[in-house]
């Protein structure tokens, strides 16, 4: 099947990017994305890891019209230019715009026939069939995947919206999985399917700066020049040349490379007549070469010293049960070798923007809960209220309340998981010191653990909130008063049903509070 070479779709021009300004809704291109910036509030699109990979490819464009892409530019001259830039209130110059996106080196039509848009032409001759259209979109079945909750099948394949296609094809590209695409023959060498390199950003959680416009967003997204730069930074779309699947891997470049070329998965979109619509796609591997190490500058990077030195630095992983604010020690700290996190690097140039940008500074979450290889289970996102005075180059007695307070909220999460389920075992198998000598323990799950920490959750983040404003507060044993109550909540009618519920979970609530031990000539918390 071959593209249709009469279909026409501009990512620059046409509308395919939900934003907001205040209660409306609309749809825009980049080229508006960016004249319009500075009356639009925010992105709203409803997928939270396509929004995080445009934020990528938004904030290199950013830097391409300001300049601030440059590597000859001291670190006072990059802060002033960008100070100079968060005070225009008429946002991006309109001519450096337009300019940016009327470079004919520049390809944006997503069907263009020698460089589509983030796509890799060569498929339709180095590929025997396309994937099929559910294979792009995420939440469709695919394949021989049972359709339990889904009308859409790969007998009755249903035509998606470009402007959906676009936003779906930026997440396989920055959260693919690693396996499960169409095989690919190059040169000739015999078919290979994908191989084991899943996307870059898969199975974590993004931390953007986020300003009162989209024009402050931005700006305040770029990362800071921190070395030397070698060979010509080049996004997908300013590269003339065609993606080749054997060649050696590009050099991570600042900014363009970092946050736009670490793709591991080629795609080709097989649109409709007029381009409105996709009908198929080939999805299949990008390249045979393993990735050069980079660090994307909105992740949370942790430090395991007891592992290969491949593996000692990795990304934190995304939680879709996990709320805001139980990340806010590794986004209020310092960075400090001794710790075994360190916060996104973006955040350690916000000490730069103008004081009225900075105190009204939110961060938006973004995170998709994945596994390593090919199983979703859901994408999520959420605000942060303006936090930057609690940082520890501000506030260091509160940044280091944040991180006491979220640590012990952790530790007694795990504490109740693992005393629900003791108290659960001395329920069914009676308390130890009553069992016959050499009778087996039965093995069962706890049906107490996670209703408990269900219940736990909530309390915990009104404690947090109390710990703040009253620093008073002893914080364990705050914590531990919370998850005691969301056991006795969970287990009240077992404690009532059950023989021996009452006496374990009396014994569970002890060990809740009982303090940590210590030790010789230390003093408890």
């Amino acid at each position: 099947m071959k593209p249709c070479t009469s279909a026409r779709f501009s990512a620059a021009d046409d509308p395919w990017i939900d934003v907001r300004h205040g209660t409306a809704y609309r749809q825009v291109g980049l080229r508006e994305l960016f004249l319009d910036a500075h009356v639009i509030d925010d992105l709203a699109m409803p997928i939270a890891p396509a929004a995080s990979g445009l934020l990528r490819i938004a904030t290199v464009i950013t830097a391409r019209i300001t300049a601030l892409d440059n590597p000859q530019l001291s670190a006072d001259q990059w802060n002033a230019r960008r100070c100079k830039l968060l005070t225009s209130p008429n946002g991006f110059n309109p001519a450096a715009v337009n300019a940016y996106f009327d470079n004919a080196a520049h390809c944006f039509e997503v069907f263009d026939s020698a460089r589509p848009w983030l796509q890799d032409p060569l498929l339709e001759t180095q590929c025997k069939a396309p994937s099929g259209i559910n294979k792009l979109i995420f939440g469709r079945p695919a394949g021989n995947n049972l359709a339990w909750l889904s009308p859409h099948h790969d007998l009755d394949p249903h035509p998606v919206p470009t402007a959906q296609a676009l936003q779906h094809l930026l997440i396989h590209h920055y959260y693919g999985a690693s396996g499960g695409g169409t095989p690919r023959t190059v040169g000739h060498r015999a078919p290979r399917h994908l191989g084991g390199r899943s996307g870059p950003l898969r199975s974590t959680v993004s931390f953007h700066p986020l300003g009162r416009t989209l024009h402050e967003t931005l700006l305040a997204q770029i990362p800071k020049y921190t070395g030397e730069q070698t060979g010509t930074d080049l996004c997908p779309w300013e590269d003339p040349d065609p993606p080749a699947p054997d060649a050696p891997p590009a050099v991570m470049t600042w900014p363009g490379r970092i946050l736009t070329g670490r793709s591991q998965h080629a795609l080709l979109l097989l649109p409709g007549d007029d381009g409105s619509y996709v009908n198929d796609v080939y999805l299949t591997w990008a390249t045979e070469r393993p990735p050069l190490p980079a660090t994307d500058p909105y992740l949370v990077i942790h430090t395991n010293t007891h592992v290969k030195p491949e593996r000692r630095r990795y990304p934190r992983r995304a939680d879709a049960d996990k709320a805001w604010w139980r990340e806010l020690d590794a986004l209020v700290l310092a960075p400090d070798e001794r710790r075994a996190f360190r916060r996104p690097q973006i955040f350690d140039t916000l000490n730069d923007l103008p004081e009225d940008v900075r105190t009204n500074l939110r961060v938006r979450v973004h995170g998709f809960d994945q596994d390593s290889k090919v199983n979703n289970r859901r994408w999520y996102t959420a605000i942060t209220p303006p936090f930057w005075a609690w940082a520890q180059e501000h506030d260091p007695e509160r940044a280091a309340r944040i991180a006491e307070c979220v640590a012990a909220a952790e530790h007694h999460a795990g504490r109740l998981t693992y005393l629900a389920g003791q108290a659960w075992k001395n329920t069914i198998d009676g308390p130890a010191q009553d069992r016959a000598p050499g009778r087996p323990e039965k093995k069962t799950t706890s049906p107490w653990t996670a209703p408990a920490r269900a219940a736990y959750w909530p309390l915990a983040e009104e404690v947090f909130r109390r710990l703040l404003d009253q620093p008073d507060l002893c914080v364990r044993r705050a914590f531990a008063t919370a998850a005691a109550q969301a056991l006795r909540a969970v287990t009240a009618g077992d404690r009532v049903r059950l023989r021996h519920a009452a006496r374990a979970i009396a014994a569970a609530v002890a060990e809740l509070h009982r303090p940590p031990r210590t030790r010789p000539h230390e003093e408890p918390h």
